[in-house]
């Protein structure tokens, strides 16, 4: 993961020092169609077919992200799919939210809780969480039975866990201690 990871950093920083002089949300909007695209496994064997040509797969690409692109958007899948990188675009658009996220001051909030959390109670839990990690938050909701309890909230690298699940491993290592 770490590879992709490191494959899709330059292109990323290339993405954003272009899409600010244009429309950065656009731009992710645009991304976000074209990874999903990328994930397919059909899509995927299709791109890595010999016999295909690059014209064929933007082709493929762009009817089914259903997106107008712009001229260095164009340019971009391009050489994504002519260096066989398609398996590292979503790496790319991830990247490329976190430069646009960080230049408007945001961070994305995945908040994973046992139970659906209501709007009410997600925008007080937003208000605390903001003010624990100094910025603004988008927050991404996602259900995981497995916690139990409570939630955990992932923002960047930071992890804020208050889940039954976390606090009944605190309490087995410390009474294993």
């Amino acid at each position: 993961m770490a590879e992709l990871a490191t494959i899709a950093r330059p292109y990323a920083e290339a993405l954003y020092q272009v899409a600010k002089k244009h429309d950065v949300k656009a731009w992710g909007q645009a991304l976000d169609a074209l990874s999903q695209v990328a994930q397919d496994a059909d899509l995927r064997q299709f791109a890595d077919n010999p016999k295909v040509s690059v014209d064929q797969v933007y082709a493929v690409m762009t009817a089914a992200a259903k997106q107008t692109l712009a001229p260095e958007l164009q340019n971009f899948l391009r050489a994504v799919i002519e260096n066989s990188r398609l398996d590292a675009l979503p790496a790319v658009v991830g990247q490329f939210h976190v430069l646009a996220n960080a230049a408007d001051g945001v961070a994305d909030a995945h908040i994973y809780s046992a139970y659906p959390i209501e709007p009410a109670q997600l925008a007080e839990v937003m208000g605390s969480l903001e003010k624990r990690f100094g910025r603004k938050l988008l927050p991404q909701v996602s259900l995981e039975p497995s916690l139990i309890g409570g939630i955990r909230v992932v923002v960047g690298d930071e992890v804020l866990d208050t889940s039954i699940k976390a606090r009944l491993e605190r309490m087995k290592v410390a009474l294993a201690a």
